[in-house]
């Protein structure tokens, strides 16, 4: 027992300084004084691309970090940090007209790509939600609240439940629904409806609304009904409006990340029947995810059982989701493996991921086992919310 404490609080004093590490390198490298808030993308050496767009997911994600950072040490560069990403949202990315926020700006701040993905919106609600748990600033709680009330009116499906994915600026139909190019061009995904649930959920902590939890309720049940397939352990990832499965894809890290955000939702509003049926999931759809654990204890990417093709790459945020997801499952069932494996992936990410030179954990690692040099380090996608969601999770988890 002396030994598993030691391991514990090793584990928790590598990811305190992690954490720091991280927040450095975001406040000391990637603020745009020039043109306001944040650098739109820094390449794999760190360098500052110039006349990068800014995307709102990357705005949101900083903010959200910085407030939970502040939240959790309250440093007066972190809630420094999260103002200028709040105060540049609501300048410049919030549509003031039709309402939600543009997906991307360029470098000047003008509106490059206004199309209403609801991903991002979701992650300005719980973006806005955490900040305003560090600022205490009411006018914030009620941008997010004002949010959630526009996606439910907007994108919420009154006839199968669910969130359509995307619409033009002015909320109309549009014909391209996809978050990125790799995405299948279906009306539910996933991911999206995952990003929904977790700002709801954070949401709720700030404002326990009946309304909200209702909408938190029936999220769970999408989940439980037709995203998780109780058969394969795996979530599907693409959906029509009538919840019929559009891919057979399975990416294990939003199989384990599903794991641990599914079952915060559900006690976050004291639903424990959802809790249980999650929690006895959850060994199922891990134990899955072991599966695709790598001897040099990377977490592969994706696998596309149609073609039988093993997509062997080690993306950052895979690494990340599996650090927390392997821990609740230690949490939940008690089997020491599940723990070692969270201090495995962190293992992996000590000697494969972290970015020992320059700062911040490299995009992945390629099949041949070398860092993915084309990617990015600051990006769209490439944020501050995976690592440091993971450390600040599994330092909470730890006490």
């Amino acid at each position: 027992m002396a030994e598993l404490t030691e391991k514990i609080n090793s584990y928790k004093a590598e990811l305190t300084e992690e954490l720091e590490n991280i927040l450095r390198y975001w406040s000391d490298r990637t603020p745009d004084e020039q043109y306001g808030g944040f650098f739109g993308r820094l390449d794999n050496d760190s360098r500052v691309t110039a006349e990068s767009p800014k995307g709102s997911v990357l705005s949101a994600r900083i903010l959200w970090t910085f407030s939970a950072a502040f939240n959790h040490t309250p440093n007066a560069e972190y809630i420094n940090m999260a103002r200028r990403a709040y105060d540049y949202i609501c300048l410049y990315l919030i549509d003031q007209e039709f309402g939600g926020v543009y997906w991307a700006v360029d470098y000047e701040a003008n509106p490059l790509d206004t199309k209403k993905q609801v991903y991002a919106i979701a992650f300005t609600i719980y973006a806005f939600s955490e900040f305003y748990l560090a600022s205490g600033d009411e006018a914030v709680r009620q941008k997010a609240v004002n949010l959630f009330y526009l996606l439910v009116e907007k994108a919420y499906d009154p006839v199968q439940t669910g969130y359509f994915e995307a619409f033009t600026r002015d909320w109309q139909p549009t014909g391209d629904l996809r978050l990125s190019a790799k995405d299948a061009n279906e009306k539910k995904t996933m991911n999206t409806h995952l990003h929904v649930l977790e700002a709801y959920s954070n949401l709720y902590r700030t404002w326990p609304d009946k309304g909200l939890k209702q909408r938190i309720e029936t999220l769970l049940a999408n989940f439980l009904d037709h995203f998780i397939n109780h058969e394969t352990g795996h979530v599907a990832l693409f959906f029509d409006e009538d919840w019929n499965s559009k891919s057979g894809l399975i990416s294990y890290g939003h199989d384990i990340e599903a794991t641990w955000l599914l079952l915060d939702a559900a006690e976050v509003i004291g639903d424990e029947e959802s809790a249980a049926k999650i929690r006895e999931l959850t060994a199922r759809m891990v134990d899955e995810t072991i599966k695709a654990i790598d001897t040099d204890g990377g977490l592969w990417y994706e696998y596309e059982p149609e073609e039988d093709h093993l997509i062997k790459e080690k993306h950052w945020w895979v690494q990340a989701e599996a650090m927390v997801g392997f821990f609740n499952a230690w949490q939940i069932s008690g089997d020491q493996k599940y723990l070692d494996h969270s201090i495995g992936s962190w293992e992996f990410v000590k000697a494969k991921i972290l970015d020992k030179a320059k700062g911040e954990w490299f995009w992945g690692i390629s099949p041949d086992g070398k860092v993915m040099q084309t990617e990015d380090k600051v990006g769209i996608w490439k944020c501050p919310y995976h690592n440091s969601r993971a450390c600040l999770e599994l330092i909470r988890r730890i006490g």
